[in-house]
């Protein structure tokens, strides 16, 4: 069924929304669960959920329910965008790279399903890859959100790299375990590293080579740049841009 535009006003209530098993009385035509016309609405817009503000309690219970992830943001449900095939070869590239890596070693590598919670930005968010070592602290017992990651990676966009490397890197340092950030370009041989120093400063280092090597700081880990891209094919990338919008 097509989703009415006018769906998008329902985050405008100024009281609390119904439960999730409840049904929201859009019109005559239109009855959704709570949960399915959020998702909607989501889906609808790429616009955050600035009409209403939810607590972190009613998004957890709304994600669960969710068919696409989102982000949340102080109270905004921001819907993430979908991922790419580029996006995704990186990410699993590295993921593969570090779990071989670090194998035997007290060492957890996890992907874009795991959640990351910010207790004083009050975020959470999706990191494309996290290390953690030893064992991983668990928000309210949530198997499915962590809150100490020594390492964070992320893939960038034309949509997101602004964010990732502002805001979201600011909010990554409120983390007392976060050491060390790297973000990776998909649409070109391009790695940024930034590694904790003393005193809130961080160094940085960038690599725009094929055959140079990404050497991680905190556990002394190298991976091949072309290990870090194999598969990836930058024409792809071209395309999605232009069938995006992107510029």
């Amino acid at each position: 069924m097509p989703v009415p535009q006018r769906m998008v006003f329902v985050v405008g209530w100024a009281s609390c929304p119904p439960v999730l098993s409840d049904i929201v009385q859009l019109d005559a035509k239109y009855q959704l669960s709570w949960g399915k016309t959020v998702t909607a609405i989501l889906q609808a817009t790429e616009q955050p959920t600035a009409q209403r503000y939810f607590t972190p309690e009613e998004y957890l219970a709304l994600e669960e329910a969710a068919e696409y992830k989102s982000e949340y943001r102080d109270g905004l449900i921001i819907p993430m965008t979908g991922g790419t095939t580029n996006h995704n070869r990186i990410s699993l590239n590295m993921s593969i790279a570090l779990r071989l890596a670090l194998k035997g070693l007290d060492c957890d590598v996890f992907m874009g399903d795991v959640r990351l919670w910010l207790p004083k930005k009050r975020t959470y968010t999706y990191p494309d890859v996290m290390v953690i070592p030893g064992k991983p602290e668990y928000y309210d017992n949530r198997q499915d959100t962590v809150m100490n990651p020594q390492v964070i990676i992320e893939v960038l966009s034309k949509f997101t790299k602004a964010y990732d490397r502002s805001d979201k890197f600011k909010f990554y340092q409120t983390l007392p375990t976060f050491q060390e950030y790297i973000l990776i370009d998909k649409s070109q041989v391009y790695v940024e590293q930034y590694c904790k120093l003393a005193n809130k400063r961080w160094s940085y280092r960038q690599y725009d080579e094929e055959d140079a090597t990404l050497v991680f700081n905190f556990f002394q880990v190298e991976v091949p740049l072309a290990d870090v891209y194999e598969k990836v094919n930058f024409d792809e990338a071209e395309n999605e841009a232009e069938e995006s919008g992107e510029e």
